[in-house]
């Protein structure tokens, strides 16, 4: 398999630290695989000194990142050769161009066969926001990296995932008073689809199973505590399960989380972002992992954000991001087992084509969890 390739994020946020950290993790019992960092090596040298780490730091091209890994973090040059010079707990959007340039090359690499998967580390949406960037969200702009320009991107499904439970919220970061307008029937059943495809392509679950929690207290109490569970969710999931797949619900989001009940599903499915991202941030806090599903390729991400009050202070904890990354690992060679070749190629696409483009109609559904 080839390596990962991992993505700096906001130089300015925990994300470079969290790559040296995770590195000097990757012994033991239950090594990490593979990964090269999309960076500034001498940023990256420099942050490690900074806090006090042995990290040998090692510029190299993605094909030689798994020899060079035992010994030393391998960097993969910006392509464009941009130098960083950010402070730790400072964003600036003079940082952008580089942060998105790592996305996009990281990207292209998984695209051309050139590293198994995507890790991204968490980037700060207003600091790109300044620099002229008009995607909703970290996500939107990787879907939009995984087709040709002009082409119309897929349609990205956030879910979270941990050992213990995995959860997908239905509409993500909208104020409350919006989800009953957004969810539709039609939205429903498309990111039900989108996940159950994915965990069999991906996760290797031959026969998914979802469930679907209710939107109301008591999924509606049969249309006496508000009408949309019984006349938008549950023909969403009469229509899915007349189409083979394996999912129940609504039911009452009061009793779906529990350990009794978290045996019963594989993923579950929530009409708003705190149903769903309350209990699994409750129960593997530390150990979450932002998966995008709906994508060409495989991305995980940390669950967290940039935590910009506490970078440079060599506190932050990498188990997200090394749960990501061993996350990463694992989708992608599933993924190969099940469908072998090589993915297309995608070219690296500067911040200045994305400068003034107008926001997606649907980016308040698919904004990406780790921009916060």
């Amino acid at each position: 398999m080839p390596p990962l390739a991992l993505t700096l994020g906001d130089p300015a946020g925990i994300g470079p630290e969290l790559a040296l950290a995770a590195w000097l993790g990757r012994g033991g019992r239950d090594p990490l695989p593979p990964f090269f960092l999309v960076a500034d090596p001498d940023f990256v040298e420099r942050t490690a000194h900074r806090l006090g780490l042995s990290v040998p730091v090692a510029e190299i091209d993605p094909e030689t990142a798994i020899e060079v890994f035992p010994r030393a973090l391998p960097v993969v040059a910006l392509p464009t050769g941009t130098t960083i010079e950010a402070k730790a707990g400072a964003p600036d959007s003079a940082s952008a161009g580089a942060t998105i340039e790592s996305i996009t090359a990281a990207v292209g690499f998984v695209r051309a066969g050139r590293a198994s998967a995507v890790v991204t580390n968490p980037i700060a949406k207003f600091v790109l926001t300044k620099a002229g960037f008009a995607h909703p969200g970290h996500t939107e702009f990787l879907a939009a990296l995984s087709v040709p320009p002009g082409r119309d991107p897929p349609r990205p499904v956030m879910m979270i995932w941990s050992d213990e439970l995995a959860v997908v919220p239905v509409t993500i970061h909208v104020a409350l008073r919006r989800v009953p307008d957004l969810l539709t029937q039609d939205l429903v059943e498309e990111t039900a689809r989108i996940v159950a495809r994915d965990l069999a392509e991906r996760f290797g679950i031959a026969a998914p199973r979802l469930v679907l929690a209710g939107l109301n207290p008591h999924a509606g109490e049969a249309g006496t505590m508000g009408l949309e569970d019984r006349d938008v969710l549950a023909p969403a999931v009469a229509r899915l399960r007349a189409e083979g797949i394996d999912i129940r619900g609504p039911l009452p989001a009061d009793t779906l989380f529990h350990a009794r009940a978290r045996q019963t599903y594989d993923v579950a499915l929530a009409p708003t972002h705190d149903q769903a991202l309350i209990p699994i941030k409750t129960i593997a806090f530390d150990e979450g992992v932002n998966v995008t599903l709906g994508l060409p390729f495989i991305r995980t991400s940390p669950d967290h954000g940039t935590a910009f009050d506490i970078a440079g202070k060599g506190i932050a904890r990498p188990d997200s991001l090394i749960a990501a990354l061993r996350l990463a690992d694992r989708l992608a060679r599933t993924a190969a087992e099940r469908a072998g070749g090589r993915p297309a190629t995608a070219q690296v696409i500067p911040l200045s084509a994305y400068a003034g483009r107008p926001p997606s109609a649907k980016g308040a559904h698919f904004d990406a969890e780790d921009e916060l």
